[in-house]
């Protein structure tokens, strides 16, 4: 599908503020309402758009541990890919789930309550899984940056070659 810069600029509002309404979001891109509630029907069903959630404060929630977990799949548990990517998706604990080239197989992002709790869901859940063979975990610290906002690109270089990014008007 193409995109045109006013929808990006949509996606770009829809981003920030997905609650925010259509009324609002056509002033800020130029446009009366109708015509812009079509764009953002049209985006959503060509799957650019895939949800509207809120963002909950994990702090706030009590989820105050965030940890990064390498996992390293045997060589018998790499065939097995599928039904460790079928335990994952049943721990709600497990935000994130990546599987990687390298030295280890899959990255996760994982939240609880406090590290007391990571090492329970350590020691019953993910180092129960079959064919987990190692499993290194990083406690994060702080957050210096998190988002959840794509970084849209206009689709035409700026002088030089390089990419600009939508500016939202406010």
């Amino acid at each position: 599908m193409d995109i045109d810069a006013t929808d990006r600029l949509i996606l770009a509002i829809l981003q920030e503020d997905a609650s925010m309404a259509t009324a609002e979001i056509a002033e800020r891109v130029g446009l009366s309402q109708a015509p812009c509630w079509r764009r953002i029907q049209r985006l959503k069903d060509a799957g650019l758009i895939k949800a509207q959630v809120y963002l909950l404060d994990r702090r706030k929630m009590g989820l105050n541990a965030q940890v990064f977990a390498q996992v390293k799949m045997s060589a018998h548990g790499r065939s097995h890919l599928a039904d460790f990517a079928e335990a994952i998706r049943g721990f709600p604990e497990v935000l994130d789930c990546f599987v990687l080239m390298g030295s280890v197989d899959f990255l996760l992002r994982i939240v609880t309550r406090d590290i007391e709790t990571y090492e329970r869901f350590f020691f019953e859940k993910l180092s129960q899984v079959p064919g987990v063979q190692e499993i290194n975990s990083m406690v994060a610290l702080s957050e210096i940056k998190s988002t959840t906002a794509l970084p849209l690109a206009a689709p035409e270089p700026l002088e030089g070659g390089n990419p600009h990014f939508l500016e939202i008007r406010r």
